[in-house]
């Protein structure tokens, strides 16, 4: 088992601006996607935006994974490979986002629908959402910070 390595004010700052480049990334790759796009053109644009920010990829290279992000369409479990499958209105899109920057990586995800979504689908989204809000609440209102 490795050791914990406690962070330093220093190294929770820079954790915070990994996540925050990772956020804006994400926030960028969210409004790109639209019916028409592929995913492979979802990847290159997110490398653009991960290199405009100053990061580079944490996924691109890590155990052979040939993409910047993960993209996982309708059925599609999490992790999904970039490729030349064209985003149709009413697609449920996963972005997974991991981006170093200055020694930190920040990770995110977010799902959406390609223009819009059925309502059993808007929904599920709805449900899914308000759960992870549910347990990021209860989280940090059992944690202490030290």
């Amino acid at each position: 088992m490795g050791k914990i390595i406690l962070k330093t004010g220093a190294d929770l700052e820079a954790m915070r601006a990994a996540c925050v480049v990772a956020a804006k990334v994400l926030a960028d790759i969210i409004a790109y996607v639209k019916p028409g796009v592929t995913t492979n053109q979802v990847d290159n644009f997110a490398a653009g935006r991960i290199k405009f920010y100053g990061g580079r990829s944490a996924f691109l290279g890590y155990r052979k994974y040939p993409c910047h992000t993960c993209i996982s369409v309708n059925e599609e479990v999490v992790h999904g490979l970039a490729n030349e499958r064209e985003l149709r209105f009413g697609d449920i899109v996963s972005v997974d986002v991991g981006v170093v920057y200055k020694s930190f990586i920040g990770d995110n995800a977010r799902t959406v629908a390609v223009g819009g979504c059925g309502v059993l689908a808007q929904q599920l989204m709805d449900v899914t959402e308000r759960a992870l809000k549910l347990g990021i609440a209860a989280a940090v209102a059992s944690s202490t910070v030290v």
